[in-house]
């Protein structure tokens, strides 16, 4: 009977063991704004590189050319940036998760070595 007992206790504490606490979970629920944010803007700055190349030919056509190529430069140079910065947002929550991963494994391994001491 005792067998039976310290078996469901070992059961139990195993089950325990691999449960993840509720503060190795916390969201990165901003981060995941912020770089949707970036991509979203990203795609509007494209969208009005667009309508002003648009609009600059059709009010100045080839003379208006030269400024426009400035310009839509500089436009997509800031919207390739707008791009970077929300991949670097999501490099930033795989990062997080990575070292979460990494902090509980590490438990689990202090946990397991203090186990075997006591035995």
């Amino acid at each position: 009977m005792t067998a039976v007992a310290t078996e469901a206790k070992l059961a139990e504490k195993r089950a325990h063991e691999e449960e993840v606490r509720d503060e190795d979970l916390e969201p990165y629920v901003t981060l995941r704004y912020i770089a949707r944010l970036f991509k979203i803007l990203a795609v509007l700055i494209v969208i009005l590189l667009v309508g002003e190349v648009v609009t600059g030919l059709m009010s100045d056509g080839v003379a208006a050319l030269m400024t426009l190529i400035g310009e839509a430069t500089k436009l997509l140079v800031i919207a390739g940036l707008m791009w970077g910065g929300g991949d670097i947002s999501l490099l930033l929550i795989d990062a997080g998760h990575d070292l979460r991963v990494a902090r509980i494994l590490l438990g689990r391994i202090n946990a397991s070595l203090h186990e075997r001491e006591k035995q």
